[in-house]
């Protein structure tokens, strides 16, 4: 294949939605094509799942230039791997599952540098110190809970909640049952719950 994914565009805002979801009915057909050597084809489909795969990444390793770092080499894995791909299958959940295990992978295997803040995407209209203070609250409470689940509720979680994947295909990305994806998320959020409730008490 010559040269194309040698570098991949990662300019992409932070938290893109979750809720746009790819056309696949032409998938199959690019995927045949990369096959190929078609450097087109593989740009499209970069094109297609950039924005959700950095979001997804970002998720999981929680820094951009890690996130970037694991977008580039799923992409690349892709290149190397493509003649594994199962013809007939969709190939988002195929993607996502070499992201997200590369991901967790990753977070095991590295020392990240410091988490930044997840930017704020709403306006600011200046609140009170002391509201500042409660959202700064609340957002190191729910990382501190967050970090306390077992990886694979953690996962599930950030894919679910905050990415937008049906529980089906958290199923297919992390190859577990669909009823294992509703208990680890059901599990998952009564943790979650009850380390919120003094915060919900106060409120």
């Amino acid at each position: 294949m010559s040269g194309q994914g040698a570098h991949l565009a990662l300019d992409v805002p932070l938290r893109p939605s979750a809720a746009a979801v790819a056309p696949v009915d032409d998938e199959a057909a690019l995927v045949e094509r990369v096959r190929a050597g078609d450097g087109a084809a593989f740009e499209t489909l970069v094109n297609r799942y950039m924005r959700r795969a950095f979001s997804v990444a970002y998720r999981l390793l929680g820094q951009k230039e890690d996130a970037e770092d694991l977008v580039q080499e799923a992409f690349m894995a892709v290149l190397q791997r493509v003649d594994t791909f199962q013809a007939g299958r969709p190939f988002a959940p195929w993607f996502f599952r070499i992201l997200v295990n590369r991901g967790l992978n990753a977070r095991k295997a590295r020392t990240l540098r410091a988490v930044d803040e997840i930017p704020e995407t709403a306006a600011h209209h200046g609140p009170s110190p002391e509201r500042d203070a409660e959202r700064t609250e609340l957002r190191d409470r729910l990382r501190t809970a967050m970090e306390t689940l077992p990886e694979r509720q953690r996962t599930i979680v950030q894919l679910f909640d905050l990415e937008g994947f049906a529980g089906p295909e958290i199923a297919e990305i992390l190859e577990i049952s669909d009823g294992t994806v509703r208990w680890h998320l059901h599990e998952a959020r009564k943790t979650l719950k009850k380390a919120l409730a003094p915060y919900e008490r106060s409120a």
